[in-house]
């Protein structure tokens, strides 16, 4: 059959529909056999769609398009292969109206839609600093521009001085009286994404549909930073990779996580789920909003496991590369505000789950310690539960026992 559809495909039992978000082939082009010729955005993550065959390419859906699984975006007419493309050679006058190459064209880049169109990391940084995307060079695939691209000519814009044009005759202003800009009123809409939207709606679920309250305690960091600070050379030495706050944390959480299931467990129905091993989502914010990946049976792995699989995570989650899969799953979460300088917060569970854990920034307090005020580095420590599933004595417990484990990291190494 000449004329292949070719459909939106199923990415996962809980995504039914997806944004259409753009096309990186132009309409009429010729493609090859699996060449990108759009990005979609689901719930979760965005990801390109390519050519099941070669052939000329008929755009069917537009850009910004809401689309459900299974629905036609375009087709590929594969009797028009890639001679086919001079099969119907322009006409004179459109050869004398063709403008020549400019230099940078001649560059050998391969011309495609794709050739100065930045990625939606990359146009979002673009736009908030004011930079348009015709004076960027892209360094990606057929001259993409990838977000390093527009993290570089955002950084150099302000060394950029504009053209000075003169100035219009105007009626002289009144002493003391600022430009229109000083009191600006215009406004400016834009678009949610799937996944804000997606994220504004799981929010208000976990608010609405939960008994959901939370707990508090402050941990001494002093120790666990002395544990860090003697041991971090010969561990980065050994497994080329920091040992950061996170891992100990996350396994202090699940060490206790097992010994108290009821803050390990979910809601299904009418029923309770119990498991029997943690999978701890980790909260990562990125350009297009927070995701939760889980890491899986951190009871299970070591130290340096957990800080490699999180850098990896990381890395993906900025450039917008996690998989579906990447993205499923976890039985409790934990989510660290103190790297934005947060003091104290009340973390929002990720539903199912039943718990989160929120860390905040370490900030140096007076404190008593045996009877003497002393200044130790202090971080609060916030639990929210859902107390259909957690009793508030369970959600205190939990968190006292995490907080001597971080105390006295020895404890968690000799799993005592």
């Amino acid at each position: 059959m000449p004329l292949i559809e070719l459909k939106i495909p199923n990415l996962g039992e809980s995504i039914s529909t997806v944004t259409f978000s753009k096309w990186l082939k132009p309409n009429g082009s010729v493609v090859e056999m699996d060449e990108p010729l759009c990005e979609i955005e689901t719930e979760k993550a965005n990801q390109e769609l390519s050519a099941d065959s070669e052939g000329k390419l008929t755009w069917v859906a537009k850009e910004g398009e809401d689309l459900a699984v299974g629905a036609l975006f375009a087709t590929i007419d594969t009797d028009a292969k890639a001679s086919g493309a001079e099969s119907n050679p322009p006409s004179e006058s459109a050869k004398e109206e063709k403008p020549a190459k400019s230099e940078k064209e001649d560059t050998g880049k391969s011309e495609s839609y794709a050739s100065g169109t930045p990625s939606p990391a990359a146009a979002k940084i673009l736009a908030e600093g004011g930079v348009d995307p015709a004076n960027v060079d892209g360094t990606g695939r057929d001259g993409r521009i990838t977000k390093e691209d527009a993290q570089k000519a955002v950084s150099k814009a302000p060394e950029e001085k504009p053209v000075e044009k003169p100035a219009p005759e105007s009626k002289p202003k009144a002493s003391g009286v600022s430009t229109s800009e000083s009191f600006s009123r215009n406004d400016r809409r834009e678009r949610m994404s799937r996944m804000r939207r997606t994220i504004a709606k799981r929010l208000v679920s976990a608010k609405n549909n939960t008994a959901m309250l939370t707990t508090f305690n402050e941990v001494d960091m002093s120790a666990i930073m002395a544990f860090r600070e003697k041991y971090q050379e010969s561990f980065v030495k050994k497994f080329g990779v920091k040992l950061g706050f996170m891992s100990l944390f996350a396994k202090a959480c699940a060490k206790v996580l097992l010994e108290m299931p009821d803050v390990n467990a979910m809601i299904d129905g009418d029923e309770l789920v119990y498991h029997e091993y943690a999978d701890i989502s980790f909260a990562i914010s990125t350009p297009t909003g927070l995701v939760v990946p889980p890491i899986r049976n951190v009871e299970s792995l070591h130290y340096s496991e957990i800080e490699l699989k999180l850098k990896e995570l990381a890395a993906k989650a900025r450039d917008g590369k996690l998989s579906l899969d990447e993205m499923s799953g976890g039985t409790f979460t934990i989510t660290n505000g103190g790297v934005f300088g947060s003091l104290m917060s009340t973390p929002i569970i990720n539903e199912p789950q039943s718990a989160i854990l929120g860390m905040h920034a370490i900030k140096e307090r007076p404190v008593a310690v045996d009877g003497k005020v002393e200044i130790r580095p202090m971080m609060y420590l916030a639990l929210s539960y859902d107390h259909r599933v957690i009793d508030g004595s369970t959600s205190v417990t939990f968190l006292v026992k995490v907080k001597e484990l971080l105390e006295d990291p020895i404890l968690l190494l000799m799993d005592l």
